[in-house]
C-alpha cells in the first residue's frame, strides 16, 4: 500500500465513540478522556483508518524535559500549555507496515500547530511522549528525529496526586515543532504570537473556593424558573478556566468536565445522586452572554487583588483615544500598568 496516500486528519465530532472504541480495544493503556486541551487524530488511506494519535496538555512535572527546556520555575506553569503530550499512538490491527509509524507522526507534526491555533488561540511549540522501556523501544520516535532527552522518575500521577511508591521508569522523548524551541520557553518573556498561552494559573483549592463569593453581589440575569447552577457558581468556572488558559466557551466547557469531585465541590457545584455535576457548555454561555460587563470585571479585579500573580516586571503604557474627548474638548489620554508574566491589567486611568 503506497504510503503517500496516507493522510493525518483531526477525529470529528461524529467519529469520537469510534475513536474511543477502537482505543480502548487495542491500545495496552485503553482509552484516555479529554482533559483540558485536547485533539485527537486518525490516519487514512482511502475510507480505512490505520492508526490513532491522541495529543493533550503537557505533564506537570518531568525533570528530563524541564532540564532539556531550561527555564525557571516560575515560567514553567504558565508556558506547559505550549507543548502537547502524545499520550496515545495506536497503529491499528492489519496497518502494521514498514514505516506508517514514522510517517503518520510526520504528518501529524506538521499540522499540529495550526490545529492547535484553530481549536485553541495559539500555537504549540514542542511536542513530549513517555515510552516504557519494558514494552517498546520508542523507534517510531527515533525514526522521526524525536529527541531522547532522559527517564521518568517513576511516580505515576493520580487523582490526589503522585503515587507515594517508584513505578516503571519512561523514555522521555521530545520533537521540536518551531525553531529554537527551547529558547521560545526559557526566555524571559514571550514572543507575541505565543503570549496567549502564557501567564496563567495553576488553581490552587483556596482559589476555588474564593472564586464564587466575589460572585455573589452579581445580579442573576436569568428566569429564577429552571436554574440549575447558582450564578456564582457558573461565573467562578468559566472565570477559573479562563485562569487555566481556556479559550472559547468549548474549551470552558472542556476544562469544567475534567474537574474532579473535590474541585467541583469547592467550586459549589451542584450535587445530583451522589455526584457534583457542572454547568454545560450552553449554560456557561448563556449566563456570559448576558451578565453585566461592569459587575463581572469589577469581581474579578476584587478577586486579582487577593489572589492574582505575582509579577516581577510591570509595562507602563500610554494611548491616545481617538475621537474622544472630555469636558473641556481636549483629547483623552489613557495610561495602563501590565504584568509582564500575568498579563493583567492592574490599573487603567485616564
Amino acid at each position: 500500500m503506497c504510503l503517500q496516500k496516507l493522510i493525518v486528519r483531526p477525529v470529528l465530532k461524529s467519529e469520537e465513540a469510534i475513536f474511543r472504541d477502537l482505543m480502548q480495544r487495542h491500545h495496552y493503556l485503553g482509552f484516555v478522556p479529554k482533559m483540558g486541551q485536547t485533539l485527537w487524530y486518525v490516519g487514512c488511506i482511502g475510507e480505512q483508518w490505520t492508526s490513532l494519535l491522541g495529543f493533550s496538555v503537557a505533564a506537570l512535572k518531568c525533570k528530563a524535559r524541564d532540564n532539556w527546556i531550561g527555564w525557571d520555575h516560575r515560567l514553567q506553569y504558565g508556558r506547559l500549555k505550549l507543548i502537547a503530550n502524545n499520550n496515545r499512538f495506536l497503529i491499528l490491527p492489519n496497518w502494521h507496515i514498514r514505516n506508517l509509524g514514522s510517517r503518520t507522526l510526520a504528518l501529524c507534526l506538521k499540522r499540529i500547530g495550526d490545529d492547535w491555533l484553530k481549536f485553541f488561540g495559539y500555537r504549540v511549540v514542542l511536542a513530549e511522549t513517555f515510552v516504557d522501556p519494558g514494552l517498546f523501544s520508542g523507534a517510531v520516535y527515533k525514526a522521526s528525529n524525536w529527541l531522547l532527552v532522559g527517564r521518568t522518575r517513576g511516580f505515576a500521577r493520580q487523582n490526589n496526586g503522585y503515587a507515594g511508591t517508584v513505578g516503571t521508569s519512561k523514555l522521555v522523548f521530545v520533537k521540536p515543532l518551531v525553531k529554537n524551541a527551547r529558547r521560545v520557553l526559557s526566555r524571559p518573556f514571550l514572543e507575541n504570537e505565543h503570549k496567549k498561552a502564557g501567564g496563567k494559573m495553576n488553581l490552587k483549592a483556596d482559589h476555588m473556593h474564593s472564586l464564587p463569593d466575589f460572585f455573589k453581589t452579581i445580579p442573576d440575569p436569568r428566569r429564577a424558573q429552571g436554574r440549575r447552577h447558582s450564578l456564582p457558581t457558573v461565573l467562578a468556572i468559566a472565570a477559573g478556566a479562563i485562569l487555566c488558559g481556556m479559550r472559547g466557551y468549548k474549551a470552558i466547557s472542556d476544562w469544567a468536565n475534567g474537574l474532579g469531585q473535590k474541585a467541583r465541590a469547592r467550586f459549589g457545584c451542584r450535587r445530583e445522586k451522589g455526584r457534583y455535576v457542572v454547568p454545560s457548555e450552553s449554560i456557561i454561555r448563556d449566563v456570559l452572554v448576558r451578565v453585566n460587563p461592569d459587575d463581572l470585571d469589577s469581581a474579578l479585579r476584587k478577586w486579582n487583588e487577593a489572589f492574582g500573580a505575582q509579577d516581577d516586571g510591570l509595562a507602563i503604557d500610554g494611548k491616545v483615544m481617538c475621537n474622544a474627548v472630555d469636558e473641556d474638548d481636549r483629547q483623552i489620554h489613557v495610561m495602563n500598568v501590565v504584568g509582564h508574566d500575568s498579563n493583567i491589567c492592574y490599573t487603567q486611568k485616564k
